[in-house]
């Protein structure tokens, strides 16, 4: 088999609608979805019919398509102790900053965030969706996952700049972004570092704040802290 082909196109393919839901803002029509994934539309429906006889996705009542509640389900099996022990950090940070906190961690060569919090009583606040993923190589949660990471271990496009950036990242403690990932808006992480799982890292977005970024920091390495004693003891 050809380097790069799928072992299956078809489970491929329908990995790729979950994949094009995720990421949509909004629910999709059919005609949407095939045209993301450049298939005649009644090979999209086709796919469709079968995530929606396993409950992965779901349809409104104009017939768009949307990502279903069994997702959810799966979603919360992984990393579940990890993920039940941040939840509560995380929420408490949304709640005590006014900004919104997520945990993310390394999936290849990307940072995909496992689980997120917009806090409570926030005018407006930044939204980052679990399984939202960006590569590792942009933005603070990718950085403070670098900070872990042999320099093998980095992707084969990661540059001399990236390397400092995160040299000072790793010797400072935590690390910071401005309108890499999302114009307009700043973000500050701190590792997450537990034993035999993926390298990890808390992380706040905003767009202004009073607090400075040592500050924002403290208080996430605070419940690092918290999160690593409960799952490791």
């Amino acid at each position: 088999m050809p380097e790069g082909t799928p072992a299956s196109q078809t489970l491929s393919r329908g990995i790729r609608i979950l994949e094009v839901l995720a990421d949509a803002r909004a629910p999709l029509t059919i005609d949407e979805i095939a045209a993301r994934l450049d298939v005649h539309r009644s090979i999209a429906y086709r796919l469709l019919r079968t995530l929606e006889d396993h409950r992965l996705i779901g349809r409104d009542g104009s017939g768009s398509v949307t990502l279903g509640p069994r997702m959810a389900a799966l979603a919360a099996g992984v990393a579940h102790d990890l993920q039940a022990e941040a939840l509560p950090e995380i929420t408490a940070i949304a709640n005590e900053l006014g900004m919104t906190c997520f945990l993310g961690v390394l999936d290849g060569d990307d940072c995909i965030t496992l689980a997120s919090i917009e806090p409570r009583h926030a005018i407006a606040s930044v939204a980052q969706r679990p399984g939202a993923r960006h590569s590792v190589t942009v933005g603070a949660p990718g950085k403070a996952i670098l900070t872990q990471l042999h320099a093998a271990e980095w992707p084969a496009d990661a540059g001399s700049a990236l390397r400092a950036e995160v040299d000072e990242a790793r010797t400072r403690g935590y690390a910071t972004s401005h309108d890499e990932v999302i114009p307009t808006v700043q973000s500050v992480a701190v590792p997450l570092v537990l034993r035999g799982q993926r390298p990890a890292a808390i992380a706040v977005v905003h767009v202004a704040t009073d607090l400075d970024d040592a500050e924002i920091a403290e208080r996430l390495r605070r419940s690092a802290s918290a999160i690593r004693d409960a799952l490791e003891g």
